[in-house]
């Protein structure tokens, strides 16, 4: 669809962004949402590999695009996302 015709939603809340990101990593990782918090470690403390952060990161660009025409999570900022924070954090940044 062209961007002009394109309907922009408003910017999500933090909150929002935090309950995708959990529920899109619980869905993934077959964990409970609550074992998912802001402070939690993708690899340390949820035990996410490489193949389910790719999964997260396709799954987010999809949800977000409604909202944000063209929102995409650079392959060379991925390694900076070490946290549920780190990546709500970088997608409140583009999206806001």
């Amino acid at each position: 669809m062209p961007a002009e015709t394109h309907v922009r939603q408003s910017p999500p809340e933090r909150e929002e962004v935090f309950d995708l990101i959990r529920d899109q990593l619980a869905d993934i990782l077959e964990l409970e949402p609550a074992q998912v918090a802001e402070s939690s470690s993708f690899v340390d403390d949820l035990g996410a590999d490489s193949l389910a952060l790719i999964e997260l990161v396709e799954a987010l660009e999809e949800e977000l695009s409604d909202r944000t025409v063209g929102f995409r999570i650079e392959d060379e900022d991925l390694e900076d996302l070490k946290t549920v924070r780190d990546a709500i954090d970088y997608v409140m940044e583009r999206v806001g």
